[in-house]
């Protein structure tokens, strides 16, 4: 993924695709690029935030320091313990996206969302990983992504954000819905409304 290749775990081959077409939009910006996965959640009440992380498979692109190369068990699958790198990702604005197939069509759907320091150690979790706060808020991005019908394999971004995503969906003729600071859910649920009817009268024309 550092060298700018596509992936998707569990053979996703829309993230895959995504993940690169990204990475190559976003060449020679700062910030990085990576798959990425909610992991857990943090419910604390006024401070809720996601952990993001796939196993080994978050590009090191997104690091905030140098990642630290560490052998811990994998437990599953029957190999030989690996080596990992292992570290937080940069804090700051970023998005994250997921592309959804609808079954005759697709749909971008991305959260604008700020990278945070995680609030304590992770010593027990020796992956590389990203705490992020989503907006407007953890409930509403929720029901907002849900709603949406967004996959749980997403693209995170430092290096991109909602205007790049606008272009590309406006060039490709895919479906964006971005979940942000203004996000309502009720109005969010118009737009998605609307955009059904616009992209299904769209196919006649």
């Amino acid at each position: 993924m550092a060298d700018g290749y596509g992936f998707g775990g569990e053979g996703d081959w829309k993230t895959s695709t995504l993940l690169r077409t990204l990475k190559a939009a976003a060449t020679g910006l700062p910030g990085g690029t990576s798959f990425m996965e909610d992991y857990t959640y943090h419910l604390e009440f006024g401070r809720e935030l996601i952990l993001g992380a796939h196993m080994l498979e978050v590009c090191p692109s997104i690091a905030a320091a140098t990642p630290s190369c560490e052998i811990h068990p994998l437990a599953i699958g029957g190999r030989e313990d690996p080596v990992r790198l292992v570290f937080d990702a940069e804090p700051g604005p970023a998005v994250v996206v997921g592309l959804a197939d609808l079954g005759d069509r697709f749909r971008l759907v991305a959260n604008e969302v700020d990278v945070v320091e995680p609030p304590a150690p992770l010593p027990h979790l020796p992956v590389a990983r990203a705490v992020w706060k989503p907006r407007p808020d953890l409930h509403t991005s929720t029901e907002a992504w849900l709603t949406a019908g967004a996959p749980h394999h997403t693209v995170l971004s430092g290096a991109l954000g909602a205007e790049e995503l606008e272009d590309l969906a406006e060039m490709i003729g895919v479906e964006l819905l971005v979940i942000d600071d203004d996000t309502n859910i009720r109005r969010f649920a118009k737009e998605m409304r609307w955009n059904q009817a616009y992209h299904r009268l769209a196919q006649g024309f």
